[in-house]
């Protein structure tokens, strides 16, 4: 029966002074408040208007004390009729009393609160609300509807520090004094609802949007459980009620259910589930559009997984639009061999190697990882990794092979490690490791650290060595985007403020492409064959418009650098390094082009031999075999030996599948342990030959290496 508006300490009363009907008026009940207020050292006015009269309830408030920090919503009365008795009167009055009673109040005051940017909101809800209970549809709906009230407000008032909850106590008040009897009442007085009351309100608590019962001393909070579901029709065929019944039991299985916190989680399902309709038309049941990752099987299945090769061409066009995208510009003249095809030394800018390999990751493949079950509107780009074996040519068509690499568990998310490799035919032209982070999928128990994961580097303890800055336009997302991610985060306002951005943010990979290039045009002239490989780790978002500033760092042949907002300081990429090939080993760095390399001819002849008797070499071997050639102190090449798939083959670049031995040693070394000049296991404790995994297994290439290689 009473709504409570007040400035900390300082308190205005509302009470109409009606019976638990809403019958009748009079001042009594906020007068007696109002004085124990006082007779306690408080300052409190009482105000007798209906609560559906908001603004005259808060100008009371602001009339005596000038401004309003917290309003609780309390107001209420009971019509309780079995639901075919209940009159029109009996329902809308409830409605009107506790729904629209809490809205116009709250309305009110919303202001106010907005511009003294803090304000704390409670909504008096029930437990007849969450669960129902007989005789009480009107009141249930009222109570229920204020629950949904709450969580807008949370929603919409977290920008400006105004936090909205919920609670659902059990209490005696004058509602329930001639229906529970006093030694109840007593255990239930609202002295054990008052406290959770007082935290919520407190400018130092943090909670927005939740729900709590409470009552005689025990708090409670709820939240909303979903079952993992089941996708249930097909892309090209209806959706059937036999296919409802058909998946029944598992659309109504909380086995490893999940828990839903924003709208985000299940506007980020749907999404998914269209995502996976759209990518094969299969009927998978069990498919979840839950944040939460789930351990059906563990993660046994997850790592190791293959998502489906993914073969994509690009044009001139393409890698001028990407290289105008991360803000390339014919105000530099030495970024015109990035824009204009006509350019005698016309190049793709290195970090072009993400956009394809992004893509053979956004094409719904993310919800076929076994083990695994992730939302969209929960994964965030945590940290990126490329590295190029040769420069990207100016047009082309590329495969993207993507494997799971590991499954990290960081507590308040987990992190998968998406390595992916993209050929040229059969040459690995460069490769991409994706951390992804998703949010509220950790405390699974997994290990937190992975030795696959490329690791991000501290920038030295030192001013810079250098420092560039470009601002960005307004329109630079809506330019990316046009290179293929057309998440509409980056481009539709209502879309971002669902995902709680005021407005659309940059993709964090146009960041990394602005901050590449900085580093080349700095360090290596703008020659992209000195692209070795890039690290960074997104830390904050950019929204079009603003300056970034690269600052870098020169130790040998690695730039480190992290890359702020010029003006307000945040560091978006931190811990990030470019790591450049030396001038005098340029060339060396494509040893396929050049062919100087003397074990290129001894891999080209294995694999030729391999054809017609690998099948046998798999039977006895049953190993992959990866090598490290080196030249000097750099690696020149990279090749496979495939011996447990298939027939076998040999292929230059890394193992598509993970290495059972990674083997390196030098060019010279190589040749000579072909010929027999050099034992194997003399290189080993020599230091000559380097090897890791099933060291075991490399005796067995003594046999490969004699039979198969002579010359």
């Amino acid at each position: 029966m009473l709504c409570v508006l007040f400035v900390y300490f300082c308190i205005a009363v509302n009470d109409l002074g009606g019976d638990f009907m809403g019958v009748g008026k009079g001042s009594l009940a906020a007068d007696k408040v109002v004085e124990e207020i006082r007779r306690k050292g408080g300052r409190a006015v009482a105000n007798y208007d209906s609560v559906e009269a908001g603004e005259k309830v808060v100008k009371t408030a602001l009339d005596a004390f000038g401004r309003i920090d917290v309003v609780i919503n309390n107001a209420g009365i009971l019509r309780d009729r079995s639901f075919g008795r209940i009159s029109d009167e009996d329902w809308d009055i409830i409605q009107r009393v506790h729904l629209r009673g809490s809205f116009l109040v709250t309305r009110a005051a919303w202001d106010h609160m907005k511009k003294q940017k803090f304000g704390r909101i409670i909504m008096t809800s029930s437990a007849s609300g969450i669960y129902g209970n007989f005789g009480q549809a009107n009141y249930c709906a009222a109570k229920l509807g204020l629950l949904g009230l709450s969580n807008c407000l949370a929603v919409e008032g977290e920008k400006s520090n105004i936090h909205c909850n919920t609670i659902a106590p059990t209490a005696g008040s004058r509602l329930t004094q001639n229906i529970l009897p006093d030694d109840l009442l007593e255990a239930l007085k609202p002295d054990y609802v008052a406290p959770l009351v007082l935290w919520l309100c407190h400018e130092s608590c943090e909670e927005n949007g939740g729900l709590f019962e409470v009552g005689a001393g025990w708090i409670g909070k709820l939240r909303w459980e979903r079952t993992l579901g089941a996708i249930v029709r097909q892309r090209t065929q209806p959706m059937t009620p036999e296919a409802v019944k058909a998946n029944w039991t598992k659309i109504c299985d909380f086995d490893n259910a999940t828990k839903p916190q924003r709208i985000q989680d299940s506007i980020g399902g749907i999404i998914e589930a269209l995502n996976k309709i759209d990518s094969d038309g299969g009927v998978s049941a069990n498919h979840t559009s839950n944040v939460t990752s789930t351990a059906t099987s563990g993660f046994a299945g997850a790592i190791g997984h293959k998502l489906p090769p993914f073969s994509s061409s690009y044009t001139e066009l393409d890698t001028i639009m990407y290289a105008l995208g991360v803000g390339a510009s014919i105000k530099e003249p030495k970024d015109l061999k990035f824009i204009y095809e006509g350019s005698s030394d016309f190049s793709c800018l290195p970090t072009f190697g993400v956009i394809l390999a992004q893509k053979s990751i956004m094409g719904g493949g993310l919800a076929e990882i076994p083990g695994l079950s992730v939302n969209l509107a929960k994964v965030l780009h945590g940290e990126q990794y490329l590295e190029l074996y040769k420069p990207l040519p100016r047009a082309g068509k590329l495969k993207c092979e993507a494997i799971v690499a590991d499954v990290l568990d960081k507590g308040s998310g987990l992190i998968m490690l998406m390595d992916v490799y993209s050929y040229s035919g059969e040459e690995l032209i460069c490769y991409n490791q994706f951390s992804i982070f998703v949010v509220g999928a950790g405390g699974f128990g997994g290990k937190r650290t992975s030795d696959k994961a490329k690791v991000a580097v501290a920038i030295p303890n030192r001013p810079p060595d250098a420092v560039l800055t470009d601002t960005t336009s307004l329109n630079q997302a809506a330019l990316y985007r046009l290179s293929g991610d057309w998440n509409p985060l980056h481009i539709d306002p209502d879309f971002a403020n669902l995902a709680g951005f005021d407005k659309p943010i940059l993709h964090g990979l146009c960041t990394f492409g602005f901050s590449a290039r900085h580093v080349l045009q700095q360090f290596a002239d703008n020659d992209v064959s000195r692209f070795k490989a890039i690290k960074v780790r997104f830390a904050k978002p950019v929204y079009p418009g603003q300056t970034l500033q690269t600052e870098m760092w020169k130790e040998g042949n690695r730039i480190h650098f992290q890359t702020k907002i010029q003006g307000t300081g945040d560091i978006v990429i931190s811990n990030a390094y470019v790591d450049l090939v030396p001038t005098a080993d340029v060339v060396a760095k494509t040893p396929s082009e050049g062919r100087e390399l003397q074990s290129t001819l001894v891999f080209e002849e294995i694999g030729r031999r391999l054809q017609h008797i690998g099948g046998e070499v798999v039977k006895k071997v049953n190993a992959v075999f990866e090598w490290h050639i080196t030249k000097g102190e750099n690696t020149a090449a990279k090749w496979t030996i495939d011996l447990k798939n298939g027939s076998g083959k040999v292929y230059q670049g890394a193992a598509k599948d993970s290495a059972d031995v990674t083997i390196t040693l030098s060019d010279e070394d190589f040749m000579e342990v072909v010929l027999g000049k050099l034992d194997p296991q003399k290189a080993f404790f020599s230091g000559r030959l380097k090897a890791r995994g099933n060291i075991m297994l490399s005796q067995k290439l003594q046999m490969i290496l004699k039979e198969y290689a002579k010359l």
